[in-house]
């Protein structure tokens, strides 16, 4: 696309989440990887696993592929016209513009046809410079017949100022299946603005589990997935905190577009302070297939705000599509009941808040145990 229209592009007010000018923020020079907040997020700094990637700012710092069959790169160094931009847009709104006038790095992961990677590839997208814009551009690649599991942690230093604006595309191939889990901790000025997409062949499987465990300025993002082959699968849940002043603005969307395709959306969403979270869920159905959302959202503050916003859309009358959705505050009788076994009101609050917040997805055992790091984190308010 032309530079001049993109650059258009930029004054577009967004649609979801709060406006923000993302002209303040340009692309700097990297300054330091900060390994204690690396560890906030479960990224092991000595990892040695199948698969690595590091990027402070717009530099990369690392990309490694340990086993055959697997490649891990990035994404100027992958170069490839038909394997960028297809299922996102640079037009799609003004963070998708930048992103894609100044985005820099970004990881590329490649699965071969039948290749199944039993460990996690480890990816960190880490923002160190003030006042900085981070756009990466990843590309996960499951072949035929392949498995593989990436763990993402995106996170800025404390005092920074900055905006991120992570593209993501997921190509995953006939019976092949990805598990991705991705950890987000961000600061009080921090603006985040992932945008992801895949598309799914036949029998695939897609797996996301985000979390976001601090406060942060603001958060938005909707990512799209196409079940395009008969009996694809989809499971995209999300776990959100709200801290502070955080305003979030978080959804999924999932298209059944072939017979036997299947689609579940689970959000568990805490409110704490001041925040305000909007929790979104849709599922399209277009051909003959099963959907489901769950949104269940906890109060802790009188300050706070939840807003739950399902859709469900059909136009084949063999679809079945449901929806749950509940927002509530922790009993006191389970917190008397806590207490009154010699638990601190507290730990008491804490303990309810990380069952509340847990999540029956399918995930391969070391991914489940970033996961339960990732809300105990978030749950120890």
């Amino acid at each position: 696309m032309q530079k001049s229209y993109l650059m258009s592009i930029l004054d577009k007010k967004a649609p979801y989440g709060i406006d923000i000018d993302v002209k303040k923020f340009i692309p700097a020079e990297a300054l330091k990887l900060d390994e204690e907040r690396l560890k906030e997020i479960g990224i092991d700094p000595d990892y040695s696993g199948p698969g690595t990637y590091y990027q402070v700012d717009s530099s990369v710092v690392k990309r490694a592929s340990n086993v055959s069959g697997l490649k891990v790169t990035s994404f100027e160094e992958l170069n490839d016209p038909e394997l960028s931009w297809k299922l996102i847009s640079p037009d799609q709104d003004k963070y998708t513009a930048a992103a894609a006038l100044y985005g820099k790095g970004g990881y590329v992961v490649v699965v071969d046809e039948g290749v199944k990677v039993e460990k996690p590839v480890q990816t960190c997208l880490f923002m160190s410079a003030p006042g900085s814009l981070q756009a990466p551009h990843n590309i996960i690649i499951a072949k035929d017949n392949s498995e593989v599991s990436v763990f993402t942690g995106c996170t800025i230093m404390k005092e920074a100022v900055g905006l991120h604006v992570g593209i993501t595309e997921f190509y995953v191939g006939r019976n092949a299946r990805v598990n991705f889990l991705m950890i987000h901790s961000w600061n009080p000025d921090a603006h985040v603005r992932p945008r992801t997409a895949a598309i799914v062949e036949e029998g695939g499987q897609f797996v996301y589990h985000y979390v976001n465990i601090s406060p942060v300025s603001s958060l938005q993002t909707y990512p799209k997935v196409r079940l395009v082959g008969r009996n694809a699968r989809a499971h995209l849940s999300s776990v959100i905190v709200g801290k502070g002043n955080s305003n979030v603005d978080v959804g999924s969307e999932v298209s059944l577009e072939a017979p036997g395709t299947r689609a579940e959306i689970i959000s568990r969403n805490v409110a704490m302070d001041r925040s305000t979270i909007f929790a979104r869920a849709r599922i399209i159905a277009r051909a003959e297939g099963r959907g489901h959302t769950e949104c269940m959202g906890l109060m802790l503050s009188e300050e706070a705000n939840i807003v739950t916003i399902p859709e469900l859309e059909s136009s084949v009358k063999e679809a079945e599509l449901t929806h749950e959705a509940a927002v509530g505050k922790l009993k006191e009788e389970e917190i008397y009941y806590l207490t009154s076994k010699g638990i601190e009101r507290r730990d008491a609050i804490s303990m309810l808040v990380r069952g509340f917040m847990r999540v029956d997805v399918e995930l391969p055992p070391v991914l489940r145990k970033q996961v339960e790091f990732a809300t105990a984190m978030a749950a120890g308010l």
